[in-house]
Protein backbone atom coordinates (compact mmCIF):
# COMPACT_ATOMS: atom_id res chain seq x y z
CA UNK A 1 0.00 0.00 0.00
CA UNK A 2 2.86 2.31 1.11
CA UNK A 3 4.52 2.29 -2.88
CA UNK A 4 1.15 3.16 -4.34
CA UNK A 5 0.71 6.42 -1.86
CA UNK A 6 4.28 7.60 -2.68
CA UNK A 7 4.30 9.28 -5.37
CA UNK A 8 0.94 11.45 -3.99
CA UNK A 9 3.18 11.83 -0.58
CA UNK A 10 6.16 13.67 -2.72
CA UNK A 11 4.05 15.49 -4.96
CA UNK A 12 2.30 16.78 -1.87
CA UNK A 13 5.38 17.50 -0.16
CA UNK A 14 6.20 19.66 -2.88
CA UNK A 15 3.51 21.67 -3.30
CA UNK A 16 3.30 22.02 0.25
CA UNK A 17 6.52 23.31 0.13
CA UNK A 18 5.31 26.58 -2.45
CA UNK A 19 1.98 26.97 -1.37
CA UNK A 20 2.34 30.65 0.46
CA UNK A 21 5.08 31.10 -0.84
CA UNK A 22 5.48 35.00 -2.34
CA UNK A 23 5.67 35.14 -6.34
CA UNK A 24 9.19 37.26 -6.48
CA UNK A 25 12.25 36.73 -7.67
CA UNK A 26 14.66 35.54 -5.39
CA UNK A 27 11.99 34.21 -3.19
CA UNK A 28 13.31 31.96 0.27
CA UNK A 29 12.44 28.52 0.06
CA UNK A 30 11.32 26.84 3.28
CA UNK A 31 14.44 24.13 2.79
CA UNK A 32 16.57 24.87 -0.16
CA UNK A 33 19.10 22.55 -1.45
CA UNK A 34 21.00 24.98 -3.52
CA UNK A 35 21.33 28.40 -2.85
CA UNK A 36 22.62 30.91 -5.88
CA UNK A 37 23.91 35.11 -4.68
CA UNK A 38 24.92 37.48 -7.37
CA UNK A 39 26.03 35.51 -10.15
CA UNK A 40 27.49 37.13 -12.94
CA UNK A 41 29.03 36.05 -16.78
CA UNK A 42 30.31 38.89 -18.60
CA UNK A 43 31.60 37.66 -22.93
CA UNK A 44 32.98 40.93 -23.90
CA UNK A 45 31.08 43.62 -23.31
CA UNK A 46 27.44 41.27 -23.20
CA UNK A 47 26.64 39.64 -19.54
CA UNK A 48 25.02 36.63 -20.31
CA UNK A 49 24.14 36.22 -16.63
CA UNK A 50 23.43 38.44 -13.80
CA UNK A 51 21.31 36.56 -11.18
CA UNK A 52 20.70 38.10 -7.68
CA UNK A 53 19.42 35.21 -5.61
CA UNK A 54 17.76 31.95 -6.44
CA UNK A 55 16.87 28.74 -4.45
CA UNK A 56 16.02 25.92 -5.26
CA UNK A 57 13.52 23.44 -2.77
CA UNK A 58 14.37 20.25 -2.18
CA UNK A 59 12.46 17.32 -3.50
CA UNK A 60 10.83 19.40 -5.96
CA UNK A 61 10.74 19.68 -9.61
CA UNK A 62 12.32 23.31 -10.83
CA UNK A 63 11.39 24.66 -14.29
CA UNK A 64 13.88 26.87 -15.55
CA UNK A 65 12.08 28.54 -18.43
CA UNK A 66 12.47 31.98 -20.98
CA UNK A 67 13.16 32.95 -24.09
CA UNK A 68 16.01 32.55 -26.20
CA UNK A 69 19.10 34.29 -24.92
CA UNK A 70 18.16 34.43 -21.81
CA UNK A 71 21.22 32.63 -20.27
CA UNK A 72 19.60 29.59 -18.80
CA UNK A 73 22.35 27.30 -20.17
CA UNK A 74 25.26 29.90 -19.81
CA UNK A 75 23.58 29.31 -16.03
CA UNK A 76 23.72 25.94 -15.82
CA UNK A 77 27.04 26.04 -17.04
CA UNK A 78 28.21 28.04 -14.34
CA UNK A 79 26.87 26.14 -11.15
CA UNK A 80 28.18 23.07 -12.64
CA UNK A 81 31.45 23.71 -13.11
CA UNK A 82 31.94 23.31 -16.68
CA UNK A 83 31.98 27.31 -16.87
CA UNK A 84 33.75 30.26 -14.55
CA UNK A 85 31.48 32.56 -13.35
CA UNK A 86 33.07 36.38 -13.08
CA UNK A 87 31.32 37.40 -9.70
CA UNK A 88 29.22 35.63 -7.02
CA UNK A 89 28.78 32.13 -4.97
CA UNK A 90 26.97 29.17 -4.12
CA UNK A 91 26.15 26.67 -2.25
CA UNK A 92 25.04 22.81 -2.66
CA UNK A 93 24.02 21.49 0.71
CA UNK A 94 25.53 24.15 2.38
CA UNK A 95 28.25 23.81 0.59
CA UNK A 96 30.39 26.12 -1.41
CA UNK A 97 30.86 25.28 -5.15
CA UNK A 98 31.75 28.29 -7.16
CA UNK A 99 35.34 27.20 -8.30
CA UNK A 100 35.10 23.55 -8.01
CA UNK A 101 35.79 21.28 -10.58
CA UNK A 102 32.91 19.88 -12.77
CA UNK A 103 33.62 16.34 -11.83
CA UNK A 104 34.05 17.22 -8.04
CA UNK A 105 30.31 18.99 -8.18
CA UNK A 106 29.04 15.90 -9.84
CA UNK A 107 31.13 13.74 -6.94
CA UNK A 108 29.54 15.46 -4.27
CA UNK A 109 25.38 14.45 -5.73
CA UNK A 110 24.74 17.74 -8.34
CA UNK A 111 24.78 16.02 -11.83
CA UNK A 112 23.48 17.48 -15.04
CA UNK A 113 22.54 16.68 -18.51
CA UNK A 114 23.39 18.27 -21.83
CA UNK A 115 21.09 20.24 -24.49
CA UNK A 116 23.59 18.53 -27.26
CA UNK A 117 23.40 14.53 -25.47
CA UNK A 118 27.23 13.44 -24.29
CA UNK A 119 26.80 9.99 -25.47
CA UNK A 120 30.25 7.99 -26.22
CA UNK A 121 29.04 6.85 -29.84
CA UNK A 122 32.20 4.11 -30.31
CA UNK A 123 31.27 2.71 -26.58
CA UNK A 124 28.53 0.42 -26.13
CA UNK A 125 25.66 1.85 -23.94
CA UNK A 126 26.35 -0.77 -20.93
CA UNK A 127 30.31 0.42 -21.32
CA UNK A 128 28.41 4.34 -21.08
CA UNK A 129 26.80 3.45 -18.17
CA UNK A 130 30.08 2.21 -16.60
CA UNK A 131 31.83 5.32 -17.28
CA UNK A 132 29.32 6.96 -14.83
CA UNK A 133 30.24 5.66 -11.73
CA UNK A 134 32.04 6.85 -8.99
CA UNK A 135 35.76 6.12 -7.37
CA UNK A 136 36.49 3.19 -9.30
CA UNK A 137 38.98 0.92 -8.05
CA UNK A 138 40.49 -0.28 -11.52
CA UNK A 139 40.97 3.09 -12.83
CA UNK A 140 44.03 3.14 -10.80
CA UNK A 141 47.20 1.54 -12.91
CA UNK A 142 48.73 -0.47 -10.20
CA UNK A 143 45.07 -1.61 -8.79
CA UNK A 144 44.13 -2.47 -12.48
CA UNK A 145 47.36 -4.97 -12.45
CA UNK A 146 45.51 -6.78 -9.43
CA UNK A 147 41.57 -8.06 -10.72
CA UNK A 148 41.25 -9.36 -7.35
CA UNK A 149 40.99 -5.32 -5.81
CA UNK A 150 38.14 -4.14 -8.47
CA UNK A 151 36.27 -6.93 -9.60
CA UNK A 152 34.16 -6.74 -6.88
CA UNK A 153 33.37 -3.14 -7.37
CA UNK A 154 32.89 -3.56 -11.27
CA UNK A 155 30.57 -6.48 -10.61
CA UNK A 156 28.45 -4.10 -8.49
CA UNK A 157 28.87 -0.93 -10.88
CA UNK A 158 27.46 -3.26 -13.72
CA UNK A 159 24.53 -4.73 -11.62
CA UNK A 160 23.47 -0.58 -10.81
CA UNK A 161 23.85 0.15 -14.35
CA UNK A 162 21.52 -3.25 -15.80
CA UNK A 163 19.17 -2.06 -13.05
CA UNK A 164 18.90 1.49 -15.17
CA UNK A 165 19.01 0.34 -18.20
CA UNK A 166 15.89 -2.04 -16.84
CA UNK A 167 14.25 0.88 -15.41
CA UNK A 168 14.58 3.08 -18.29
CA UNK A 169 13.61 0.38 -21.29
CA UNK A 170 17.32 0.61 -22.24
CA UNK A 171 18.35 -3.24 -21.56
CA UNK A 172 17.52 -4.50 -25.11
CA UNK A 173 20.47 -2.20 -26.46
CA UNK A 174 22.44 -2.95 -23.67
CA UNK A 175 25.72 -3.84 -26.03
CA UNK A 176 24.50 -1.91 -29.18
CA UNK A 177 26.92 0.99 -29.74
CA UNK A 178 25.65 4.49 -28.60
CA UNK A 179 26.13 6.04 -31.60
CA UNK A 180 23.30 3.56 -32.93
CA UNK A 181 20.90 4.96 -30.66
CA UNK A 182 18.08 7.13 -32.01
CA UNK A 183 18.05 10.69 -30.17
CA UNK A 184 15.90 10.26 -27.37
CA UNK A 185 17.15 6.89 -26.34
CA UNK A 186 20.74 8.70 -25.89
CA UNK A 187 18.25 11.44 -23.72
CA UNK A 188 17.19 8.49 -21.38
CA UNK A 189 21.03 7.09 -21.72
CA UNK A 190 22.46 10.15 -20.56
CA UNK A 191 20.07 10.20 -17.93
CA UNK A 192 20.14 6.55 -16.97
CA UNK A 193 24.13 7.47 -16.58
CA UNK A 194 23.72 10.25 -14.61
CA UNK A 195 22.06 8.75 -12.00
CA UNK A 196 24.61 5.86 -11.57
CA UNK A 197 26.37 8.59 -9.13
CA UNK A 198 23.34 8.34 -7.18
CA UNK A 199 22.83 11.99 -6.67
CA UNK A 200 20.66 14.32 -4.76
CA UNK A 201 20.30 17.36 -7.37
CA UNK A 202 19.68 16.22 -11.18
CA UNK A 203 19.92 19.27 -13.83
CA UNK A 204 18.17 18.62 -17.21
CA UNK A 205 18.85 21.20 -20.01
CA UNK A 206 16.14 20.62 -22.49
CA UNK A 207 15.64 17.34 -21.90
CA UNK A 208 12.69 16.43 -24.58
CA UNK A 209 14.48 19.13 -26.92
CA UNK A 210 14.96 16.71 -30.26
CA UNK A 211 12.88 13.83 -29.02
CA UNK A 212 9.83 11.95 -30.54
CA UNK A 213 6.55 12.09 -29.72
CA UNK A 214 6.57 8.51 -28.62
CA UNK A 215 9.22 9.12 -26.20
CA UNK A 216 8.19 12.10 -24.89
CA UNK A 217 6.04 10.55 -22.74
CA UNK A 218 8.27 8.08 -20.82
CA UNK A 219 10.89 11.04 -20.47
CA UNK A 220 8.18 12.99 -19.00
CA UNK A 221 7.29 9.77 -16.93
CA UNK A 222 11.03 9.72 -16.22
CA UNK A 223 11.67 13.19 -14.63
CA UNK A 224 8.31 12.72 -12.75
CA UNK A 225 10.09 9.57 -11.37
CA UNK A 226 13.32 11.00 -10.11
CA UNK A 227 11.30 13.28 -7.58
CA UNK A 228 9.39 9.98 -6.11
CA UNK A 229 12.93 8.82 -5.25
CA UNK A 230 13.40 11.42 -3.50
CA UNK A 231 15.87 13.59 -5.52
CA UNK A 232 15.46 17.63 -6.50
CA UNK A 233 15.06 18.16 -10.12
CA UNK A 234 16.08 21.58 -12.34
CA UNK A 235 15.53 21.55 -15.61
CA UNK A 236 15.24 23.98 -18.62
CA UNK A 237 12.72 23.61 -21.24
CA UNK A 238 10.27 25.69 -24.06
CA UNK A 239 7.62 23.82 -23.96
CA UNK A 240 5.13 25.31 -21.71
CA UNK A 241 2.79 22.47 -21.69
CA UNK A 242 5.20 20.39 -20.21
CA UNK A 243 6.33 22.50 -17.95
CA UNK A 244 3.20 22.90 -16.63
CA UNK A 245 2.72 18.99 -16.76
CA UNK A 246 5.67 17.97 -14.29
CA UNK A 247 6.91 21.26 -12.76
CA UNK A 248 6.24 22.02 -8.89
CA UNK A 249 7.66 25.64 -9.52
CA UNK A 250 8.55 28.01 -11.99
CA UNK A 251 11.56 30.27 -12.32
CA UNK A 252 12.02 32.73 -15.54
CA UNK A 253 15.19 34.33 -17.03
CA UNK A 254 15.12 36.90 -19.49
CA UNK A 255 18.20 38.96 -20.38
CA UNK A 256 20.28 36.90 -18.18
CA UNK A 257 18.38 37.96 -14.90
CA UNK A 258 15.48 36.45 -13.10
CA UNK A 259 11.95 38.02 -13.34
CA UNK A 260 9.82 36.27 -11.84
CA UNK A 261 9.13 32.57 -10.16
CA UNK A 262 5.76 30.58 -9.01
CA UNK A 263 3.96 28.05 -9.94
CA UNK A 264 3.07 26.78 -13.15
CA UNK A 265 -0.39 27.57 -13.78
CA UNK A 266 -0.07 30.77 -12.83
CA UNK A 267 3.07 32.06 -14.24
CA UNK A 268 2.32 32.38 -17.69
CA UNK A 269 -0.16 35.17 -16.94
CA UNK A 270 2.30 36.90 -14.92
CA UNK A 271 2.79 40.47 -17.26
CA UNK A 272 6.36 40.29 -16.47
CA UNK A 273 6.63 36.76 -18.42
CA UNK A 274 4.33 37.59 -20.94
CA UNK A 275 6.47 41.37 -21.61
CA UNK A 276 9.72 39.21 -22.01
CA UNK A 277 8.65 36.19 -24.23
CA UNK A 278 6.25 38.63 -26.38
CA UNK A 279 7.81 41.72 -26.56
CA UNK A 280 4.43 43.60 -24.96
CA UNK A 281 5.87 47.12 -24.46
CA UNK A 282 7.08 47.05 -28.30
CA UNK A 283 3.46 45.62 -29.19
CA UNK A 284 1.54 48.10 -27.33
CA UNK A 285 -0.51 51.00 -29.73
CA UNK A 286 1.62 53.77 -30.45
CA UNK A 287 0.04 57.74 -28.98
CA UNK A 288 -0.90 60.23 -31.07
CA UNK A 289 2.60 61.69 -30.33
CA UNK A 290 4.73 58.96 -31.56
CA UNK A 291 2.70 58.58 -34.51
CA UNK A 292 3.23 62.36 -35.58
CA UNK A 293 7.17 61.43 -34.58
CA UNK A 294 7.78 58.39 -36.68
CA UNK A 295 5.33 60.69 -39.27
CA UNK A 296 8.27 63.85 -39.40
CA UNK A 297 10.92 61.69 -39.28
CA UNK A 298 9.37 59.34 -42.85
CA UNK A 299 8.97 62.65 -44.27
CA UNK A 300 12.25 64.59 -43.47
CA UNK A 301 13.88 60.81 -44.79
CA UNK A 302 11.71 61.29 -47.81
CA UNK A 303 13.09 64.91 -48.11
CA UNK A 304 16.75 64.48 -48.36
CA UNK A 305 16.38 62.00 -50.66
CA UNK A 306 14.87 63.85 -53.14
CA UNK A 307 17.25 66.40 -52.57
CA UNK A 308 20.15 64.31 -53.12
CA UNK A 309 18.42 62.70 -56.35
CA UNK A 310 18.49 66.23 -57.60
CA UNK A 311 21.51 67.20 -57.02
CA UNK A 312 23.41 64.49 -58.95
Amino acid sequence: MHAETKPTDHKAAALAAFKDLQREPGVTKPDPILVVDNVVRRFGGLTAVDVKHVEIQRGSITALIGPNGAGKTTFFNQLTGFDTADAGEWTFNGSRMNGVAAHKVARSGMVRTFQLTKALSKLTVIENMRLGAQNQKGESFFRALLPSSWRAQEDEITARADELLARFKLDAKREDFAGSLSGGQRKLLEMARALMVRPELVMLDEPMAGVNPALTQSLLGHVKDLREQGMTVLFVEHDMDMVRDISDWVIVMAQGTVIAEGPPDTIMSDARVIDAYLGAHHDAPLSEEELEEQLQEAEAALEAEVEEEAGK
